[in-house]
């Protein structure tokens, strides 16, 4: 059986089958604490941590797999973890943990000084990311490691897509959560000797950008023509290697996305990346 990838509709949430491996779900940024004040370590009850962990049992259970991984942005605190979100960072990982699932994490950048407060049958992996049957999983604030770009398929959030539409009762601000796939081009695989290169090369045959599992999550509007800022990178070093598209949570096919050049094409004058919260 082939590897593949698959969002599960209607959730933020990916299924991945790889050959000969078991199945898994991956989301990324969970932003625990999103929305917390002074003395209060959540926000609103849509992004308690209580009502993310019942959500994410109920879609691990759904897809019928024992094994979930976030690929970054557990915590929304940049730096350390406040006393006040401990508490409910340990409670989340114990629900799904006592539910039987296997639970990992790949380290965002918001996740500095995650570790100490999660159970330890957590799997805490580097943010450089990780290789599960032939998919590569990342946070995409950096770059990843060697084995990840070797891999078939690559999962990536930060990012944060969306797209924006007129404002609607349910989406005051117009703004709608989405996915993003990529599908690069035959890398060519030479035997022939070659010069050394700042950066390994993507061999990977697409990647899918995961939507921001917090509701609450700002969505960059990615039909929206703005200076990129702080998510370029993905942008640049991704996207624009390959043909990306955009897609609903439901599905719907909201067509090509424009990408500026790579950065070796890049010159005055080129389009930029269309973000803009």
């Amino acid at each position: 059986m082939e590897t593949s990838v698959r969002p599960i509709p209607d959730v933020p949430a990916l299924l991945v089958r790889p050959s000969g491996s078991p199945a898994f779900v991956v989301v990324a940024d969970v932003h625990l604490g999103l929305g917390g004040g002074v003395g209060r370590a959540e926000g609103p009850p849509e992004a308690s941590g209580a009502s993310m962990a019942a959500e994410l049992r109920a879609i691990v259970r759904g897809e019928g797999v024992r094994r979930l991984l976030i690929a970054g942005d557990v915590k929304h605190p940049i730096v350390g973890t406040p006393r006040a979100l401990r508490p409910v960072v340990f409670d989340v990982f114990s629900t799904l943990l006592a539910d039987g699932l296997e639970v990992a994490v790949v380290l965002g950048n918001h996740d500095v000084g995650l570790a100490p407060y999660l159970p330890r049958e957590v799997e805490v992996l580097p943010a450089a990311g990780v290789v599960h049957g032939g998919v590569g999983v990342f946070h995409g604030h950096r770059w990843p490691a060697p084995a990840v770009l070797e891999a078939e398929i690559l999962v990536a959030g930060h990012l944060h897509p969306g797209y924006r539409f007129a404002p609607t009762p349910e989406h005051p601000d117009g703004k709608r959560r989405c996915w993003v796939r990529v599908e690069f081009p035959p890398h060519p695989r030479s035997a022939a000797p070659h010069r050394r290169r700042e950066r390994p090369e993507i061999r990977a045959r697409e990647m899918v950008v995961l939507p921001a599992f917090n509701p609450i999550a700002g969505a960059e509007a990615l039909n929206r023509d703005r200076p990129a800022r702080g998510r370029s990178f993905l942008y640049a070093r991704f996207l624009a290697r390959g043909t990306s598209r955009a897609y609903l949570l439901d599905g719907t096919d909201l067509g090509g996305i424009p990408t500026p050049p790579s950065p070796r094409g890049r010159g005055r004058g080129a389009p930029r990346a269309p973000t803009g919260r």
